[in-house]
């Protein structure tokens, strides 16, 4: 199981019919390699709702206003089929999905 943590406004819309209220992380699980492509495709599929909101629906690629980050380092421009750290394929760590803050 790959756990993902969600910012608030993302969780709203990944509610889990089995838990109560909204929590910090969510957990998909993802077959072969994990990567990002993966583990947003297995998000996607377990929470329709978050289609279009991570990633663009038609080109799949992350939304300007949204960071990708794991193990500490910031993968929002790397290759979204490279394989994500080893420890959050196995669960140890979470795959964020940041929103980013923009302004002036």
């Amino acid at each position: 199981m790959i756990r993902v943590r969600l910012p608030l406004h993302l969780r709203r819309l990944a509610v889990d019919p089995d838990a109560t209220g909204y929590g910090g992380e969510v957990m998909v699980t993802v077959s072969g390699s994990v990567t990002q492509r993966t583990v947003l495709d297995a998000l996607e599929v377990k929470f329709p709702s978050l289609k279009g909101a991570i990633r663009d629906r038609d080109s799949g690629l992350r939304r300007s206003l949204v960071r990708f980050y794991a193990c500490g380092d910031d993968l929002s421009n790397a290759d979204p089929d490279t394989d994500l750290p080893p420890q959050v394929a196995s669960g140890e760590e979470p795959f964020l999905v940041v929103g980013a803050i923009a302004g002036g």
